[in-house]
């Protein structure tokens, strides 16, 4: 049987993730509730359907789920119309949404005593990423699963990871995000200080890039213009990866330091100023716009 993929979610991420699938030849069938995100994939010739009905067919052999929360994988997989009960045996599942741990092990469990191959595999790296290719990706599940995963994973990725059983995958994503999330307000903190003390914030941004105080929000995505082309610091703050979703992230990170009686101080910290930034009408915005909160009136630029 040739190979046929299923995508479901090709929303900022899952679009250049199922692109890049179908670029490396592979036939890709896609589906979206979002009739705005479905006209984004028709614009990069991707074979969008209607419903899932018409996207889970006999002859699909892998489906690849970008979904925004736990609830939503857990409707798609395990609702009344799930795909568990739809999909061959032979047929692989691949979830690479941020979701929390639990709902991740049910699902894949599920799979499992249906003799179904699951893994989840969150993605880091935004949508810059996700249009080059280079996404890290954080697989949980047996070796099995992996390693029939990994030819497709290397389309989509550039660093693949086997972290562990069903769930790890989230857990390691979460537990990046957290760091994530800090070192983004740390970085805003630092290059606002600079402001503050008149100093050439591009002459302080290199030095940082190369001392012990660099970060990836530093050398690779800063929070504030004119510092590195490409970033959404540059682009109005249209997201790479979303302040909302930021929040989200540090909300399962929050979660399960409770469950783990894990102390995180700063990441509960780090939480509270996202999700004050969200309340105010900025979700939408890159998570790097952060940096107006931090810099106040330091910046004097825009982010609407």
């Amino acid at each position: 049987m040739s190979e046929l993929i299923a995508f479901i979610g090709v929303g900022n991420m899952g679009n250049p993730m199922a692109e890049n699938l179908m670029k490396a030849g592979k036939k890709v069938k896609v589906f979206d509730v979002s009739k705005k995100m479905v006209e984004k994939a028709k614009e990069k010739k991707l074979d969008v359907v209607e419903n899932l009905d018409a996207l889970i067919t006999n002859d699909v052999t892998t489906v690849i789920t970008m979904l925004p929360e736990g609830k939503n994988s857990k409707e798609v997989y395990l609702g009344d119309n799930g795909i568990i009960n739809k999909v061959s045996k032979n047929c692989l599942l691949i979830d690479c949404s941020t979701i929390d741990i639990q709902t991740s092990i049910e699902i894949g469990k599920n799979a499992t005593s249906n003799g179904i191959k699951m893994i989840d595999a969150p993605v880091s790296g935004g949508v810059m990423g996700a249009q080059k290719a280079t996404l890290n990706i954080m697989v949980g599940g047996t070796k099995e699963a992996f390693d029939l995963a990994l030819p497709l994973l290397k389309i989509m990725g550039k660093n693949i990871f086997h972290a562990g059983e069903l769930g790890s995958g989230n857990g390691a994503k979460i537990c990046n995000n957290m760091s994530l999330g800090i070192t983004m307000i740390a970085a805003s903190e630092s290059l606002m200080l600079a402001k503050r003390l008149n100093i050439d914030i591009k002459k302080v941004h290199e030095i940082m890039k190369n001392a012990s105080g660099n970060s990836w929000p530093i050398s690779v995505y800063p929070p504030l213009p004119g510092l590195i082309e490409g970033t959404p610091s540059n682009n109005n703050y249209r997201p790479g990866f979303s302040a909302g979703m930021m929040n989200k992230d540090l909300k399962l990170a929050n979660e399960c330091a409770k469950q783990a009686k894990a102390s995180t101080p700063l990441g509960s910290m780090a939480l509270e100023i996202y999700n004050k930034f969200c309340e105010e009408g900025n979700d939408t915005k890159d998570f790097s716009a952060i940096s107006k909160v931090v810099g106040g009136d330091a910046w004097n630029y825009p982010i609407d």
